[in-house]
């Protein structure tokens, strides 16, 4: 069985690794191109899409899985947010048997709703191709477009024969496909206000011209580059430049809001992003991550079942490690082992051998009589700057004072960059409960003297600080 819930880069784990924020929400230090398909494990039992289409990925192994092409696209990223589904299925499940007939994996078939085959994508000597599924997509909802607009036309020569009504129903079976043909259901809907129609607005359709779209991929990967070396500024300024280029494209802004959120601290403009995701067709993982973010500024401002909601909703959203985590975080600070043990393999089971989930998971080990565990887990990532935070967690619960000063310093004066951020930063260990043994030591107290004057977040016993 295929055991990736989702596909994303691996991630930097950030903030004590409850989070891994930044880069989009997807956390990662990496040159990876930043348009992640939002490709999602078909579950049994999961409900079809009510509408539109489906894209099924059979790969042909875990190792394909987790270097396909498949994994990055721009243009397969917007099929997403137009009613595309986009689901990796197991070849041995009952759905991958009825899908894959005859075919051997990988492959990919884009398939109705009802669960019928459109066409395939098959490999070719073994490989499948992220342009053959491009192509395979793009020339099926061209088609559909096609017959979308001759039915615009037709309704065009209804009014000038007079027949409103005839044009009024040809109009609204155009304008109820706005998920999918945003462009011309917003046609529609301006003419079916001159017929006297009431319909809302449709958003401006994102743009698939090619130029474009090389263009948006270049100027997104120097922004990520940008980040990743904590060049904030010149990052804040490439990601403004794509949003630009194509407003309606989510992912611009979800690189922002996570960089004014996590990087440079600035959370009114990280909710100006978030928000703005949420009121457009956006993609599950845009949308994923902007509900994370706005549930932990949410908790942060002590509105706490609010926060929770979002992150919750976050997750049914789509799989992210970033929300598993701070949820571990959430229910450990509530004192629900049960709860935090969940999420804690909710989160390594999106990539049990990365290093930042192993160091995430080892902090609640440390509290948990597995200290010998968690110490060996942290020897053997020391390195990992980002996750300084949790490191310190488990050498603090084992007893080694100087060892966690030493980490929780290279946290806040060599990882975070900011001081809105830091501050925070310092305020979270001020109350964290992993850092109880610390907490009136002099020297622990003027290392977190940047939260005097802070209010603590009043959580019961927070456990972990994750951004």
């Amino acid at each position: 069985m295929l055991s990736l819930l989702t596909i994303v880069p691996p991630g930097w784990s950030t903030c004590g690794g409850g989070g891994g924020g930044g880069f989009g929400g997807l956390g990662g230090y990496t040159v990876e191109p930043s348009f992640p398909v939002p490709w999602k494990v078909m579950q049994p039992g999961d409900l079809p899409p009510s509408q539109g289409l489906a894209v099924y990925w059979l790969p042909s192994s875990q190792a394909e899985l987790q270097k396909s092409s498949l994994r990055f696209s721009h243009i397969l990223t917007i099929y997403s947010q137009q009613c595309v589904t986009m689901g990796i299925v197991d070849v041995q499940s009952p759905l991958g048997e009825k899908l894959i007939g005859d075919a051997k994996p990988p492959v990919t078939v884009l398939a109705d709703p009802d669960g019928k085959t459109i066409a395939k994508a098959e490999n070719k000597d073994g490989y499948l191709k992220v342009d053959q599924v491009e192509k395979l997509v793009e020339s099926e909802m061209k088609a559909r477009e096609e017959n979308i607009k001759r039915q615009m036309d037709t309704a065009k020569d209804k009014t000038k024969a007079g027949d409103s009504q005839g044009a009024i129903e040809l109009y609204r079976a155009v304008y109820d496909q706005k998920c999918m043909f945003p462009g011309e259901a917003k046609h529609a809907a301006k003419e079916l206000k001159k017929l006297g129609v009431t319909v809302t607005d449709v958003p401006n359709p994102p743009n698939l011209d090619p130029a474009l779209s090389a263009k948006m991929e270049r100027v997104m990967r120097e922004g990520l580059q940008a980040e990743n070396e904590g060049r904030y500024a010149e990052a804040e300024r490439l990601y403004t430049e794509a949003h630009h280029l194509d407003s309606a494209d989510p992912v611009p802004l979800r690189y922002l809001g996570e960089l004014y959120r996590h990087e440079i601290g600035d959370w009114t403009k990280a909710r100006a992003a978030f928000e703005a995701i949420l009121d457009m067709p956006a993609d599950p993982l845009s949308r994923a991550v902007a509900l994370h973010g706005l549930g932990k500024m949410t908790i942060h401002d002590g509105e706490f079942k609010k926060g929770l909601a979002l992150m919750e909703q976050s997750v049914r959203e789509y799989p992210l490690a970033l929300a598993y985590r701070n949820l571990a975080v959430y229910w450990n600070s509530e004192g629900d082992s049960a709860k935090t043990n969940y999420y804690v393999q909710q989160a390594l089971a999106l990539d049990p051998k990365d290093p930042y989930n192993l160091v995430f998971a080892a902090a609640f080990m440390a509290a948990n009589g597995r200290g010998d565990e968690a110490l060996r887990i942290a020897c053997e990532n020391e390195s990992l700057l980002p996750a300084s935070y949790n490191l310190a967690a488990i050498y603090a619960q084992a007893g080694e004072k100087e060892k966690a000063l030493a980490l929780l310093r290279r946290h806040f004066f060599q990882y975070e960059r900011y001081e809105a951020v830091r501050s925070k930063e310092m305020m979270e260990a001020r109350v964290d409960a992993v850092f109880a043994s610390l907490r009136d030591d002099p020297q622990f107290v003027a290392l977190t003297s940047g939260a005097d004057g802070r209010l603590a977040t009043p959580m019961s016993a927070p456990a972990q600080s994750g951004n």
